[in-house]
Order: structure tokens, then sequence, then C-alpha cells
């Protein structure tokens, strides 16, 4: 038998909603829906570690003699990295390629 795949697909639970039920579901998100969760920041469990009052010293190096910036990606190359000094500023291998 030949099935038509491009004909609405209706089941009995489709035809048992009414409109008003769907309007009245979507204004009322259901909590712990994944609506709620930040999609770019998702949230990570420690395994129970409580790491709230804990601070990270972190030492931030100027940048050194034999260092570069790409004005295409921003990573910080080593000057073997460089590939040309443009315009815009230094380019490194992987950016002008």
């Amino acid at each position: 038998m030949a099935t038509d795949y491009d004909a609405p697909r209706k089941s009995e639970d489709d035809s048992n909603e009414s409109i008003e039920a769907l309007k009245a579901a979507r204004n009322n998100p259901q909590p712990g829906s994944a609506d709620t969760e930040d999609a770019d920041n998702p949230g990570f469990e420690l395994g129970g570690a409580d790491l709230s009052n804990v601070e990270l010293d972190v030492v931030v190096l100027p940048p050194q003699d034999d260092e570069f910036t790409c004005m295409n990606c921003f990573l910080v190359k080593h000057r073997s990295q460089l590939a040309e000094e443009g315009p815009n500023g230094p380019l490194c291998k992987d950016c002008a390629a």
C-alpha cells in the first residue's frame, strides 16, 4: 500500500485537544521545561562540591616580545605563526590561508 508522506498526519490525541487548551498551555509553561534553561550557559553539576566561596587567582601576563595578537581570530600567537602584517594589523598563518 502506498503512503502519502505529504498528507497531514492526525492522531486521536491531536483531535482531542482544543485550540483554547493549546493556547493555555503555551501561555503557562511548565516549571523545569527546556525554555527556562539558558541554552548559551547550561548549568553543570560539580558532583556535590560546593565551590561558591572559592576564589580563583589568575595571573595575567603582559604581551611578550615574541608574541602577537591576530586581528582576525584574536588569539595570541608566537611570532613564528605570523603570516603578514596587514593594514588592519597582524594575521596568523591559519587566518591568512
